[in-house]
């Protein structure tokens, strides 16, 4: 009897304002700030869902992160998805998006086979909408990014639309693969209190280092982040406001002066 289609989903759990803390590796303190469920990924999840019921695919979410961050695989039981797999471990810390991606296709390989992986656009943290494709590479599958449409789906391939600058491509991938969506590929649906009380005991499958097919220390966390932080700091609010009074050639005239000297003409 053929499997039903695996598919996996990767979500992240991303701090919830912009007063954010940095350890002295120029790393997030993760734990010291609300989180949330990156918002991009909320798309990712509900594309997977929709396959899910065109085709009868399991749904799997994995995310990396500290042990709280199964509080995102949670909210995804009460979307629909059918397991999640988290990630965890200290010597993950720190990682950058090269050691992030490495992580993640570890994770996924531990879950083979799979069919198609769903990644969010970009995450609000990082916003360098690099790892996807990175994962992709990875793990040797085809992918595409931007995808701003299903248009079908079988059982050895997918066919997407892409958004590409200036052009809209039609891409058909054959299964694995990964593909990453755009914002409003499709609304979200909201998380349901039934699944919820259906799911509380639903057990989230840990991951650590020496779970996965490789365990060299090295490639993982700030061993295996060859890109190092020089300095992270939050965005500066400036606040500073001033009100003129006058007639509109006066004002013209200051706000003329205020742009000039700011540089915003030249």
């Amino acid at each position: 009897m053929p499997r039903s289609p695996h598919i996996i989903t990767c979500i992240k759990q991303v701090p919830g304002s912009t007063e954010v803390e940095i350890d002295d590796n120029g790393s997030l303190i993760r734990n010291a700030v609300a989180a949330k469920m990156n918002p991009f990924d909320l798309f990712a999840i509900e594309t997977s869902l929709r396959l899910k019921e065109q085709n009868g695919a399991t749904v799997t979410a994995i995310t990396m992160g500290p042990p709280r961050a199964e509080l995102i695989l949670r909210e995804a039981f009460m979307m629909g998805v059918d397991e999640g797999v988290l990630l965890t471990d200290r010597r993950f810390a720190g990682s950058d998006v090269l050691a992030t991606a490495w992580t993640i296709s570890q994770g996924i390989l531990s879950l083979a086979p799979y069919d198609l992986v769903i990644c969010g656009r970009q995450t609000t943290d990082g916003d360098t909408a690099q790892v996807g494709a990175e994962m992709a590479e990875f793990l040797g599958i085809p992918h595409v990014t931007n995808v701003r449409a299903i248009l079908s789906s079988s059982d050895e391939s997918i066919t997407v639309e892409v958004d590409l600058p200036g052009a809209i491509q039609v891409a058909c991938l054959h299964f694995p693969c990964l593909i990453t969506v755009e914002k409003d590929i499709f609304q979200p649906r909201l998380p349901s209190f039934r699944r919820k009380l259906a799911t509380r005991d639903k057990q989230v499958k840990v991951l650590c280092l020496d779970d996965l097919p490789d365990t060299d220390e090295k490639h993982y966390g700030l061993l295996g982040s060859p890109t190092k932080v020089q300095r992270v700091y939050p965005p500066r609010r400036d606040v500073t406001k001033e009100i003129v009074h006058g007639d509109p050639q006066t004002l013209a005239e200051r706000l003329f002066h205020e742009l000039e000297g700011r540089k915003f003409l030249q």
